[in-house]
């Protein structure tokens, strides 16, 4: 029996899910009592693993405070028109890295140090 692999739309709104949850400082974990559910099945939707059904993504969105089309925002093959400026940000959220960076970063309670680690990281993003 062939594994199915997750179809394209349940991905990009999990990821979405993710990025939002994230820019929130929210962890699976809470989420996750929110909904009722455990952070596993948070995890499979954040994967696209499993597909999220609409009353339960109408669910999250509530929690995550943003309107239901947040989650289908710059979706491949949807019509163009009202996606958000901070798409950049939200593609940064969903790379497996940003996760660790993002709360690394809020844990520095120093604004110096904060300067400093955004100035490295400009510094790194010109380096040729």
């Amino acid at each position: 029996m062939q594994k199915k692999s997750p179809n394209e739309v349940d991905r990009h709104i999990g990821s979405r899910v993710r990025a939002r949850r994230i820019m929130l400082g929210m962890s699976q974990e809470r989420l996750a009592d929110a909904l009722g559910l455990t952070f596993q099945q948070v995890q499979k939707y954040e994967k696209g693993t499993n597909r999220i059904g609409a009353s339960r993504l109408l669910s999250i969105a509530g929690i995550l405070d943003v309107s239901f089309e947040f989650f289908f925002e710059g979706l491949p093959g949807l019509r163009a028109g009202g996606f958000s400026d901070d798409s950049q940000m939200a593609e940064f959220l969903t790379r497996s890295d940003s996760d660790r960076l993002v709360r690394g970063f809020l844990k520095l309670k120093d604004e110096d140090a904060r300067r400093k680690v955004a100035d490295l990281v400009d510094w790194l993003a010109s380096a040729k």
